[in-house]
């Protein structure tokens, strides 16, 4: 991440939420509460919020069933030296998801189709991490603490968006690649791959290819199919008119 002089700590952790795809998450042993830490994949909620799939046979499972208190590290994943890069510790409480489990499934398997073999084991569950606050270093002089209103999206307003965002995302992917292309080189700077669509949300649209991730953040917020439909067609546009 470029350090510039119009860094914006709230768009930096917003975009390492958006883009992470594993992470290291601490939980707390159950019965000595000694500290247990272990990697895991990790998508997004509509909000921002990470989501994560995971057996109730793995012990970090059982710790934070015990103790909903947990800590997520994400980072940019650098090449050379990972601590050049930009990381943030989200802390805050899992709960596992039972009330609109369908977005959280669809979202979860845009980031990680191969999860698709195991999604339905009855072992397995949705949890969410409901951030009471994030800890973000992003190079010298650039450390600090963000509350959630700071780097969550608002949904209070949204709920058409997120209701119509898989069939968004699934529509993009079927029948607008060329567009998904374009907003990956064009407008990111992304070299030629096969771009999909893995989320959308009323702040951007996520892109993967391989084990690549960016995010295209709007220009301004869309919380409607209709609204959305206008902001894709005019970032290809705009996308199709640089050189």
């Amino acid at each position: 991440m470029q350090l510039t002089e119009d860094f914006n700590p709230s768009r930096a952790v917003k975009s390492l939420l958006r883009r992470s795809r594993q992470g290291a998450l601490a939980t707390l042993m159950s019965g000595s509460g000694d500290p247990y830490c272990s990697l895991v994949n990790v998508a997004s909620h509509s909000d921002g919020s990470p989501i994560l799939l995971i057996s109730r046979l793995a012990i970090h499972t059982r710790n934070l069933l015990a103790d909903a208190r947990v800590s997520l590290m994400l980072d940019e994943r650098v090449e050379g030296d990972p601590l050049e890069g930009s990381r943030i510790m989200l802390s805050g409480h899992a709960e596992e998801i039972t009330s609109k489990r369908e977005i959280a499934r669809q979202r979860y398997l845009n980031a990680h189709p191969t999860a698709q073999v195991f999604v339905d084991f009855k072992d397995f569950s949705f949890f969410r991490i409901r951030p009471s606050g994030t800890h973000l270093v992003a190079g010298f002089g650039r450390i600090l603490d963000l509350k959630p209103e700071e780097f969550l999206t608002d949904l209070s307003d949204a709920d058409a968006l997120v209701e119509a965002a898989q069939g968004a995302v699934e529509h993009m992917n079927t029948d607008h690649q060329e567009a998904l292309g374009l907003y990956a080189t064009r407008l990111l700077g992304a070299a030629a791959a096969d771009w999909r669509c893995s989320g959308i949300d009323p702040e951007g649209i996520d892109l993967q290819a391989d084990n690549r991730t960016l995010r295209l953040d709007f220009p301004e917020r869309v919380i409607g199919p209709g609204e959305l439909r206008k902001m894709l067609v005019r970032l290809a546009d705009e996308a199709r008119a640089k050189t």
